[in-house]
């Protein structure tokens, strides 16, 4: 992006309105009005993309068949992909997927700072991946976006990186309510799938963002839910054990999606050449979709479906029309689907798409409470089940797992099609998916990459404000070093000219050879005698570890575990001596980044 002349009067203008900021607003007051700006910027960005999203795919799908096979479900996806590859090579020139991945990475590691690019790239690309069949979510992108938004607006007005991670949230909670027309859910993402402490100076902003983005999309697209649903058949309390079946079924479910997005994952991350990567993934996408037209985009029309009743349009556009009244082929199909849902999503990523795993998730949970009911129902295992109901309460109990979130599922859910009488099945169903993942999975779909790298800071405490710590700031450069040839009468000299108890011993290159610990030559010191008889490297120690310059603060808390030292001298990647780290230093640094950003 072509960066602003800052002599033009209207950055002039902006460089005062900061100034005049920064002496009369707080930053705890400011951030209120930002959130309300987030969640207008937010909102409008939601509209957008689903604009984008609607018109693509309803220019494009318009006057299709839908009682015969329809090979434009081949050619569709895959031009999408290819364009979106291409626009993401040759123009982007970053990579913009996985967008609620890089979001908590912005927070773990790079003080909540995304590029600008982010506010508009992820909305391109995911719109035509999406409206040309990709079978993927907007729902990462617009967060994504929102944060990006959120990033960017805090760091024009100077805002410290805690305010930033705020404004962060409130850009991802602003997305979701905006998309979803789900403000509740928006904010429960924030807490539940970020892990943005909810304490005095968050929650108000959230909910300003949240609120103000869904208000938007409730106005310019009207106050009718997402999805349509109208519950028919009461709950009764008798149900209740084929809820808690469905809950672990769910949570099976969960992992086989959460498993396989994996596996898919690393299958593509192998091929060097990335358009045999993207041929690759288009012909596993193009092939799954032609065979199983509902997986052809988010896959909302067949929520709609299965919501209002109507079992036998899940085969429309499909090879398998004729079969659409046979209840096993429906078992058998919507079973199919199921398991290859998450193969035409990872495909869609993989190949080069751009869309996130909200959308999926919901989609493979409406399908599972579905099949569920009405294989319960068709074998007559006890009473009679609303496949409806089922299908509303899956959503919540596959999207609990899959994102360990079963707050924002069960809102979100309830938020999206108005079923709010079912919010004891939902609040049970999605309690007993989380747990049953759990068992298995100790972190979401979003998480576990920067988990395994120890990059996840907002869902450990302490490891976050390790990470937060960069050892630059807690190095100490004060110990004067000697040299191994040096004899006991300079190094008395040394002493005198310290007030340090440690020597870092070098050599003419500067590398690190060891230690003199005063406490170990106090008996030979004040020995006149032997001033021209011993020599440094004949009393120096060696040290019990040195740390590395570049690593992270986690390590070095973890070698000073491992070694039980109270001080270790710190080396580049020559050898070469840099300094020291203390506990002392350490534990007064982290005591400080711990109080700035708990601070309410």
């Amino acid at each position: 992006m072509k960066e602003i002349n800052p002599n033009t009067p209207i950055y002039k203008f902006f460089l005062k309105l900061v100034a005049w900021r920064e002496r009369h607003i707080s930053e705890k007051n400011f951030v209120m009005v930002l959130a309300l700006v987030v969640g207008v910027f937010c909102g409008i960005a939601a509209m957008i993309l689903k604009w984008l999203i609607h018109t693509i795919s309803s220019i494009l799908t318009t006057g299709i068949n839908i009682e015969e096979g329809n090979y434009l479900f081949i050619i569709y996806p895959v031009i999408g992909v290819v364009l979106v590859a291409l626009y993401v090579r040759y123009i982007v020139r970053d990579n913009i997927s996985h967008g609620v991945t890089r979001v908590l990475y912005a927070i773990s590691s790079n003080k909540s700072r995304l590029k600008k690019h982010n506010i508009y790239t992820s909305i391109v690309a995911s719109s035509v991946t999406i409206g040309f069949g990709g079978s993927v979510g907007a729902e990462g992108p617009i967060v994504y976006t929102g944060a990006a938004i959120g990033s960017n607006l805090g760091s024009a007005f100077r805002l410290s990186p805690r305010i930033l991670m705020i404004l962060v949230g409130c850009g991802a909670a602003a997305g979701i309510a905006g998309i979803f027309k789900a403000p509740i859910a928006g904010m429960l993402f924030t807490l539940e799938v970020l892990m943005i402490d909810l304490t005095t100076v968050t929650v108000m902003p959230l909910l300003i963002a949240s609120i103000t983005s869904a208000t938007l999309a409730y106005i310019y697209t009207g106050f009718e839910f997402e999805f349509f649903f109208v519950q028919s058949d009461t709950f009764l309390a008798a149900k209740i054990p084929y809820v808690l079946i469905l809950g672990v079924l769910c949570g099976l479910v969960s992992l086989y999606f959460t498993r396989v997005m994996n596996g898919m994952e690393t299958f593509f991350k192998r091929f060097k050449n990335p358009w045999f990567k993207t041929l690759t993934g288009c012909v596993i996408l193009a092939g799954l979709i032609f065979i199983f037209p509902p997986l052809y985009g988010e896959g909302y029309t067949s929520i709609n479906s299965l919501l209002s009743g109507d079992t036998s349009a899940i085969v429309n556009g499909s090879l398998f029309y004729e079969e659409g009244n046979s209840p096993w082929f429906i078992i058998m199909f919507i079973g199919l689907i199921i398991l290859a849902k998450a193969f035409a999503t990872s495909s869609t990523n993989g190949a080069g798409g751009v869309g996130g795993t909200f959308a999926p998730s919901l989609y493979v949970g409406c399908m599972t409470g579905f099949l569920f009911a009405f294989v319960s129902n068709y074998l007559g295992l006890g009473l009679e089940l609303s496949t409806k109901n089922f299908a509303l309460i899956g959503m919540a109990g596959v999207m609990s797992a899959v994102m360990h979130a079963p707050l924002m599922a069960i809102f979100l859910t309830a938020e999206l099609t108005g079923g709010y009488d079912l919010f004891l099945p939902l609040l049970i169903v999605s309690t007993i998916a989380y747990g049953t993942i759990k068992i298995f999975e100790p972190y979401s779909i979003y998480t576990m990459r920067l988990a395994r790298r120890g990059e996840l800071l907002t869902h450990h405490k302490d490891k976050a404000v390790l990470t937060l710590m960069k050892i630059d700031s807690v190095i100490e450069t004060d110990f004067i070093t000697v040299r191994p040839e040096w004899n006991l009468k300079q190094m008395v000299g040394a002493i005198s000219r310290s007030n340090r108890n440690l020597f870092p011993v070098v050599n003419d290159q500067g590398t690190l050879l060891g230690v003199v610990i005063l406490d170990e030559i106090r008996n030979i010191m004040f020995r006149p005698d032997l001033y021209k008889k011993i020599y440094v490297s004949k009393f120096m120690s060696t040290v019990p570890a040195k740390i590395d310059f570049h690593a992270s603060m986690e390590e070095v808390m973890k070698t000073f575990d491992q070694t039980g030292a109270w001080n270790l001298p710190v080396v580049d990647e020559y050898g070469r001596y840099r300094g020291f780290v203390s506990k002392s230093k350490i534990f007064n640094s982290y005591r400080r980044v711990l109080r700035h950003y708990s601070d309410d």
